[in-house]
């Protein structure tokens, strides 16, 4: 429950600190008295958006606070202990607007973010705005209200998730099935190159060491020719070669008794060379040994080469990267056996996916049949009394057209009206006039307010096209609803303000160059006054006074 409200620097208010009790509390004042500012400011330190318009001409900040007893909300109090934020007595909401914009909210003084302070005051108010019997033109306003009043807002939005995943699943599902003739194609052609590639095997280093082979084998006469005359020059020519020229001079050395430094490393300098001489000849006998210039190898070296560059060539590449090609087509080859596999996961989801639906909204369908019956029946009763005797009133729930699971459940949901007697059951935007909407939409606000958990409603202009007899019967019910909890009501009808428990005025204190806004709280002998003035304008007369009087000793008889 609302205690208290303290609002410092916001609009034309420039400090008001106001106490509330339980049962309902009537706000009243002339137009442009600032009667529904104090409500805004309310909703700030429940998560409304602000900005720094709302902050008072002069002033660095705007500064609004709100108590709550949470003695008797449970829901609050284990919202606060799963976050930490619990603390001993009241619970306090605060927003802090500056003039620059900026916006900061606490919860029991620690700092908060503004999706934390709307979560909470869902659990604290619920607000009826004067604006809210429009909405009742849109079918959305139908189905939430249905929703709401059923219990269902959490089963609704199971089933809205349930079928936006079912949606993209399937969405997910058609792009891959989509390309499916065209992936078993390309499948095909792949396993097609892959398997030549395969059948290829090429070794690594394998295209390398071929290449050298066959440039071998392809000049092999000279090769061989070459490598005799130097073996021939080096160690087998009679007439003079190389060893035996090394051989002479090395004698020809040895045999001076000279002990010269320069002459001795000469003389190892030509050993070694007789050495690595006759390391060469033996390495080119060898080669000459063993080489073999088998015309089929030759052949063999340039049929396989030959089969290496046609593939390169065909798959447009280097002769060098056949092997890397490989590679990538088996990568290719593996992601398209992936789709396939995830064509079949897809599918096991969204028969999933449509199952959890099914079994969502099917109880959902449950839920709102029952609700539709107990609400069409209480709002009928309800509208009939706010001055439309006869009037009917049926919420229709018409199955689906389609077979896919629809965000909003298997039905759509209708409010039918039939304002006079006789008259057949319509879509109520088609029927109901200005005044009949507004009746409708307080008598659907009452009675789903009546199952509402929320300790503190607050109904701001509710009461807008309505009078006479019917602005009493709306007094009465929402005196009816305060007795249960607390109810807040912005009203100018003199047959709601009579019916209060608590009364508050809000006027203007206008002083030389500013002006501010003031609430005071009555007394019994103002709020006859004040009624007197609603009911006859400003000058009260015995009356008008009587009258008010009346009504106000009426109202509280009544609820005795």
């Amino acid at each position: 429950m609302l205690v208290h409200l303290s609002v410092h620097n916001y609009a034309i208010v420039e400090h008001l600190d106001l106490e509330l009790d339980r049962g309902m509390s009537v706000i009243t004042g002339e137009t442009g008295a600032g009667k529904s500012i104090m409500l805004d400011a309310l909703g700030l330190t429940l998560g409304d958006r602000a900005d720094s318009g709302v902050v008072r001409p002069g002033a660095e900040k705007a500064d609004i606070l709100a108590t709550f007893d949470l003695q008797d909300i449970p829901e609050a109090r284990a919202w606060l202990a799963a976050r930490d934020l619990e603390a001993e007595g009241p619970c306090i909401l605060r927003r802090v607007i500056t003039a620059e914009g900026r916006s900061r909210g606490y919860i029991n003084g620690t700092p908060c973010p503004q999706g934390d302070l709307k979560a909470l005051g869902e659990l604290l108010i619920d607000i009826h705005s004067q604006h809210e019997h429009q909405s009742l033109l849109k079918p959305d306003t139908h189905r939430r209200l249905l929703d709401e009043y059923a219990g269902a807002t959490d089963l609704a939005r199971q089933v809205h998730l349930a079928a936006q995943r079912w949606r993209q699943t399937r969405q997910e599902l058609e792009h891959l099935s989509n390309s499916g003739d065209e992936q078993r194609a390309r499948h095909q052609l792949l396993s097609y190159q892959l398997e030549e590639l395969e059948t290829l095997s090429l070794g690594e280093n394998e295209l390398e060491e071929l290449e050298q082979e066959h440039k071998n084998l392809t000049n092999a006469e000279t090769l061989l020719t070459i490598c005799r005359q130097v073996v021939e020059q080096c160690s087998e020519n009679d007439s003079g070669n190389v060893l035996n020229a090394l051989t002479v001079s090395l004698n020809r050395l040895s045999s001076i008794n000279n002990n010269s430094g320069s002459l001795s490393e000469a003389t190892d300098l030509l050993a070694s060379a007789q050495i690595q001489v006759e390391e060469a000849v033996g390495e080119l006998n060898r080669f000459l040994d063993h080489f073999d210039a088998d015309p089929g190898r030759l052949q063999y070296l340039e049929e396989r080469l030959d089969t290496i560059y046609t593939l390169a060539r065909k798959h447009r590449v280097q002769p060098n990267d056949v092997a890397a090609l490989q590679q990538r087509l088996l990568e290719e080859i593996e992601t398209l056996n992936a789709n396939d596999e995830s064509i079949e996961r897809l599918n096991n989801e969204l028969t999933a996916y449509t199952r959890h639906y099914q079994e969502c909204a099917r109880e959902l369908s449950g839920l709102r049949a029952h609700a539709a019956t107990q609400l069409s029946s209480a709002v009928e009763e309800e509208i009939q009394r706010l001055g439309m005797p006869g009037g009917r009133f049926v919420i229709e729930l018409r199955p689906q057209n389609s077979t896919d699971p629809m965000p909003h459940g298997l039905e759509q949901v209708e409010l039918l009206v039939s304002a006079n007697p006789g008259q057949p059951l319509k879509a109520l935007a088609k029927v109901a006039s200005g005044g009949e909407l507004s009746r409708i939409s307080l008598a659907i606000q009452v009675i789903t307010a009546q199952t509402s958990r929320v300790p503190t409603l607050v109904f701001d202009e509710v009461d807008v096209g309505i009078g006479g007899p019917t602005a009493e019967i709306v007094g009465q019910l929402l005196r009816r609803l305060g007795e249960r909890g607390q109810v807040l009501t912005v009203t100018h009808l003199p047959q709601v303000a009579a019916q209060c428990h608590q009364h508050l005025f809000v006027h203007k204190v206008r002083e030389s160059e500013t002006t501010r806004t003031a609430v005071s709280k009555l007394s019994q002998k103002e709020r006859v006054e004040e009624v007197a003035r609603m009911l006859g304008g400003i000058d009260l007369t015995k009356e008008s006074l009587a009258h008010a009087k009346k009504m106000v000793v009426t109202a509280k008889n009544l609820a005795a």
